[in-house]
Order: structure tokens, then C-alpha cells, then sequence
């Protein structure tokens, strides 16, 4: 049997990250008599991401989360792939932002880069894996992922990180414009979540 079938049976669950606007959309994503917390609650400290990969990023959060706090833990590692730029920033797309997570200089360094080429728009997308661990060591991960692409000026404050600058595909407005609710049923991290839906019942 499944592990993740265990999952419709909890009501406490830790959300892996202690990024404010990603433990939002994560916490919208569950069901709303899941009790969720955030390392903060243990002091716990996100730890430091050394895999070369989406998958492999989320499932060092999610196993560290849960192993520290006993609890099973959800992690997300997403972020930017810009076509013309080599799929950079890929998953530096936090560290792009520097330790104090501007995300405004993160922009601009696309920016800047992009015009180097001559060029003020790109191909882009936005990649997802959800990971979820267990206290025993197990975990399971699943992608998601919106295309669409990056153009400038930055438009929007609704979201956060890259979203004033990404239009997904058959939208006119940047995910920094769109309402939050509707961005969620669209967003990569929704169609990870997707995968995950037999195992959740979501609102």
C-alpha cells in the first residue's frame, strides 16, 4: 500500500520552507482541518540546499524537516528557467535574490542579462517538485510545471519572487497581476499538487 494514502489520515503536517509567500500558497493548496506549522514553530533553520536538481533540493528539505521535528513535512523547491538564458536561473533562482531575498535585484539581474542579448523578452518557466518526507527516511516527490514567459518592466505586487515578470501562456497579466486564487489553479505548484490529489482532499 501507498504510503501517501497515510496522508488523508493526519491532522498536523510541517510545511518546509520559511518563505512567507510560499507557505501561503502552500497552506491554500491543503485541506483546511490540516493543523499546518513552519520550521520556525521547532527553530528550525532551513537547511542548505546542495543538489543539483529540483527533486533533489525538496527532498533535502522535506526529510530534514521531518526527521527534526517528528512530524511529516512538505517541501517545495521551484524556480525561473529562462529560456535564452540557459534555463538559468533554474535552482539558484532563490540565491539569485541574495541573503536578504530581494527578489527586485533577482529581476533585474535577468534584466540585465537578457539585454546583453538584445532582447527583452524570453521563453520561461516556472518548475515545481513537491516533496513530501517521513520521520523514517522516506519521501516521495512530484513536478509541476507553467510556461509561459518573462518580459519587462516588472508588472504587479499580488505575488512574489519572479511572478511581476512571468506570463503564463494564454494570460494577458503577469502572475504578480493575477488575483492569488486564480494564479494557485493555474501555478506549477497547483499542478504538482495535482499529482498528489487522491491522497489530499482538496477544498
Amino acid at each position: 500500500m501507498h504510503k501517501l494514502k497515510e496522508l488523508k489520515r493526519i491532522n498536523r503536517i510541517l510545511i518546509a520552507t520559511n518563505n512567507p509567500g510560499k507557505f501561503k500558497e502552500i497552506r491554500e493548496l491543503l485541506p483546511k482541518q490540516v493543523l499546518c506549522l513552519s520550521p520556525k514553530d521547532f527553530n528550525l533553520k532551513e537547511p542548505k540546499e546542495t543538489a543539483k536538481t529540483f527533486k533533489g533540493n525538496a527532498k533535502i528539505k522535506s526529510l530534514y524537516c521531518a526527521k527534526k521535528s517528528g512530524l511529516i513535512a512538505i517541501s517545495d523547491d521551484s524556480g525561473l528557467e529562462v529560456r535564452k538564458l540557459n534555463n538559468k536561473p533554474g535552482i539558484y533562482s532563490a540565491r539569485w535574490a541574495g541573503k536578504k531575498k530581494d527578489f527586485g535585484d533577482a529581476m533585474e539581474k535577468v534584466r540585465k542579462l537578457l539585454f546583453k542579448k538584445k532582447l527583452l523578452q524570453s521563453k520561461a518557466n516556472f518548475t515545481c517538485c513537491i516533496s513530501i518526507g517521513y520521520p523514517t527516511g522516506q519521501s516521495f516527490e512530484f513536478v509541476g510545471k507553467v510556461f509561459g514567459k518573462i518580459s519587462f518592466p516588472a508588472k504587479g505586487s499580488k505575488g512574489f519572487g519572479y511572478d511581476p515578470i512571468f506570463t503564463a501562456n494564454g494570460e494577458t497579466k503577469t502572475f504578480g497581476e493575477l488575483n492569488p486564487k486564480y494564479k494557485n489553479k493555474i501555478s506549477h505548484r497547483f499542478k504538482a499538487f495535482k499529482k498528489i490529489k487522491k491522497y489530499f482532499k482538496f477544498n
